[in-house]
């Protein structure tokens, strides 16, 4: 299975609704297939600067370690010198906080969500919303 265009714009833009609903800062959201490439990308106004490359650090790094981000980051705290090293071979790129959650279906690893924005856990829970609500498995980690 792939990840489609459509279903990309969907959760992506599922992403802001539930945003405005749970009250979040602005945030920005990029959907990836599972080559670690943007499906779609959406920025609220008033995001800061480097909000997309956050975004896709937290997903790409989901789908490139086949884990979500929160499992990266609690692996960063046991093993740091490993997730230091896969953030070099990222090229910098790695961001391991919560808010990557990898797309499911079934077993299979479709994709991922990344949010920044607001805290990590709150970008966290809008990806997990907005995966579920387009009938997949979020899997945060």
């Amino acid at each position: 299975m792939h990840l489609t265009l459509d279903q990309a714009r969907q959760m992506a833009e599922s992403c802001l609704e539930i945003a405005a609903e749970m009250q979040l800062k602005p945030i920005t959201v990029v959907v990836l297939d599972a080559a670690g490439q943007p499906k779609a990308l959406l920025r609220q106004d008033g995001t800061s600067l480097l909000r997309p490359e956050i975004a896709q650090g937290k997903a790409r790094g989901a789908v490139a370690m086949g884990m979500g981000s929160r499992a990266i980051y609690e692996r960063a705290k046991e093993q740091p010198y490993f997730i230091q090293s896969m953030n070099a071979l990222a090229g910098g790129a790695l961001v391991p906080v919560p808010g990557g959650v990898l797309i499911r279906k079934g077993d299979e690893i479709v994709g991922a969500v990344g949010i920044t924005g607001d805290s990590s856990d709150n970008d966290e829970a809008c990806a997990v919303r907005a995966i579920e609500a387009a009938g997949f498995t979020a899997d945060p980690g």
